[in-house]
């Protein structure tokens, strides 16, 4: 399973039948990073793809703290983070909210494998 962009997660996730845990999972971890996102079971992939990206470019802009708080809970790699290119806080945003996904669809495969 090679997972490359966002929309590997998102596909991947349907295929699995794997999409509301991937969702559930998201919600859980904002609000333990206490974001106030709530991301509803019911959204389709690719508005959930628009509102992960505009959440992370807000919390890069606005609130830079919870934003480092947030991937240290979702686990993020920080060499992953320290990898990707600043110089563009859109192209950024949207790169994170992958790294983001793919997190979160790592911690959704192995409970499902291993439940």
């Amino acid at each position: 399973m090679q997972i490359e962009t966002i929309q590997d997660v998102l596909d991947t996730s349907l295929q699995y039948e794997l999409y509301g845990n991937l969702v559930f999972q998201l919600n859980k971890d904002f609000r333990l990073a206490n974001i106030d996102i709530d991301v509803a079971t019911s959204i389709l992939p690719k508005d959930l793809k628009v509102q992960l990206h505009e959440a992370v470019y807000q919390l890069i802009q606005h609130n830079f703290a919870e934003y480092l708080n947030l991937l240290y809970i979702i686990d993020v790699p920080e060499r992953e983070i320290k990898a990707l290119d600043g110089s563009d806080t859109l192209k950024l945003s949207e790169q994170v909210a992958f790294l983001i996904l793919k997190r979160e669809w790592q911690k959704v495969w192995f409970k499902h494998q291993y439940k």
